[in-house]
Formats: structure tokens, sequence, C-alpha cells
């Protein structure tokens, strides 16, 4: 081999071990800071303004908060049917919080911006017959539990089928004003189950708030579902979530809202699937008007031309959610 030869060789050899060696350096990136860290043993499954703060923080603070999966710690890799089976109930939806913003008040809006969400090593799915949009169709509940292939960013579902991981908190919502010990299942004005896919990293989600404090809980986390969420459970997995919290003033809303660089989005929850588009598309065409002073008809217009009804669940019952996207793009030549 020539000197100039082995250069080039060399060279060649740098490239690709070069490029292999930076894997690691991009799993391994500094997280944000946060202000706070409350763990996924600070934990409550039911929504009350009676249930206690595990941690009170400022306006603006950023929180690191960990969230097991939707059983409170009960499964793992290796459980099986049988451990299904035999889940204690009361520790279904633990969710971490809740957290008390200072300064929030009833009638503000709590906005939460998702920063960062990293997911655990392994999830489960479970198929109940007795649950699910197509409940009864079958008889016997099927179980699988996944390794997460985080490199490749999927979940190997079966041979030849693989899902790519899309994280994110099934269940984000502020305390309701009611003393009674509301359960997770289905969502409410105050958020709650929302089961809603894109609410991903980078997305701002905004909560009309009930009570002082806000009282905003994190949980259920969710490494895959697709939108309807139809046999009752997503990939469930434990995670990490880094958001921010901030307090808006003088702005109403009636449920959740969100928005990513690309649309703002709406959420109606109802007993229909009928009843929860209504009140999704009204919100828009509300929202609309209010920012862009447009008539409420040419709002109500402009949903049925540019807006997108979304089933985010079907499964939660006795609450389904409905949202309603608008790309932003289309006001981008309004002054």
């Amino acid at each position: 081999m020539t000197t100039k030869t082995y250069q080039v060789f060399t060279l060649i050899l740098l490239l690709l071990f070069g490029c292999v060696d930076k894997q690691p350096e991009l799993e391994n990136k500094v997280a944000l800071k946060p202000d706070f860290i409350i763990t996924s043993d600070q934990t409550h499954n039911k929504f009350s303004r009676t249930i206690p703060p595990v941690i009170k923080v400022p306006n603006g603070s950023i929180i690191e908060a960990y969230a097991q999966e939707a059983t409170g710690g009960q499964l793992n890799i290796n459980s099986t049917l049988e451990d299904v089976k035999n889940l204690d109930f009361d520790k279904i939806h633990t969710l971490t919080g809740p957290i008390y913003v200072e300064g929030a008040e009833v009638g503000d809006v709590l906005a939460v911006k998702l920063l960062e969400i990293e997911v655990g090593d392994w999830g489960w799915t479970i198929m109940d017959p007795i649950r699910g949009f197509l409940k009864l169709e079958n008889t016997e509940p099927f179980f699988k539990t996944f390794e997460l292939d985080k490199r490749a960013n999927m979940i190997h579902f079966s041979e030849g089928i693989d899902i790519p991981i899309k994280p994110f908190a099934g269940v984000m919502g502020v305390a309701p004003n009611t003393d009674s010990l509301l359960n997770t299942i289905p969502p409410r004005a105050n958020g709650g189950n929302l089961d809603d896919p894109n609410l991903v990293e980078g997305t701002t989600v905004y909560f009309p708030i009930f009570v002082e404090g806000a009282l905003f809980s994190i949980g259920d986390p969710h490494a895959a579902q697709g939108l309807g969420e139809v046999c009752g459970t997503a990939v469930e997995a434990p995670m990490r979530f880094i958001f921010s919290v901030n307090i808006i003033k003088n702005w109403n809303i009636q449920e959740p809202q969100y928005e990513t660089e690309e649309y703002y989005a709406t959420t109606g929850f109802g007993l229909t699937i009928d009843e929860a588009a209504k009140k999704a598309t009204k919100y828009m065409a509300d929202y609309i008007t209010e920012t862009y002073g447009l008539s409420w008809e040419e709002s109500y217009m402009l949903c049925s031309l540019s807006g997108d009804l979304l089933i985010a669940e079907v499964v939660d019952a006795p609450n389904m959610l409905v949202t309603m996207h608008l790309p932003k793009s289309i006001f981008i030549n309004r002054k």
C-alpha cells in the first residue's frame, strides 16, 4: 500500500468511525436545568382542590417531573397478563404533583410548555375486551410488553412492524373547583386524561384555572399512541418531563387549548363525538374572532375551510375528546 493510499484509507476510517462515535453524544446531550424537581413517588391519582401540593413554585419556573407508567410502577418488562389481573387499581393513573404556582388565580390561564420529554426503557399495552372502542368484540384480553429502542427511536411491535416513539403525557391538568375526589379516567374542563398524541415536546398547553395556585399535575406517560386510543391503552411507559409554567392574566378559556409553531388547537370533551366536536369548533371560532378580529361568521367559515377536526380519544368513559387544529400559515400576511 502506498503512502497516499494509506492516507486515504485512514481518512475513510476516521470518517466512518467518527460518525459512529458521535451518536452517544447525541443521546447524552445536556438537559435543560430545572428550577425544581419532583420525583415519581410524589403522586396522587384523583383530581380535587383538597389534594395538597407537593411543591410551590414561582411563576415562570422550569420543573422536572418524573412519572410512572399508568399502573403506578406495578408492572415491568417481564410482567405477564396474570400480573395485570392482580393490579391494585387504587394506584392506577398515579400523577406527579400537584404543583402550586404562586400568583395563579381563578379565571387565569396556566401555560405549560413541554420543553423536554425523555422516555424510559420499556412499555406495555393491553387489549381489554370489556374496555375500548370495540368492547365485547373479543372475549379474551391480550397483553404485550416492549423494550424501547431509543437509539432507533422505534418500538418493535412484532416481526417487521416498527412504530416510531412519540412520547407525551396522557394526563395533564389543573385541579377542579370541587372537594370531591374525581377519578382521572375522563377528560374534563380542567384537562385530565386528554390522551392527545399531539401534546409532544415543543407544545404549549393552556389550562383554565379553577382554584388558587392552579395545582397542576402530570402523568400517564405514553411512548406512542394513535388518535383515538381505540383499544383503551397506548404504549404505557415511565417518563421524564421538563416543562415551564406561566400564568396568563386577562384571558378566559373554558377548556384546554394548545399550540405549536405550526398550528393552534382547541379541545372539546363530551359524552358523544358530536358534542365534543361542536365544542372544539365553537372554541376555535371564538379564538379566531378574539385573536384576529374577524366576525364570528367569518371565523366559523374559516374553521370549515382550514380547520381539521381530530378525534383524540374515544375510550375514557364517560367523555370523549375532539380537537380542532388550525394552521398558523393562513394568517402569515394578516397584519
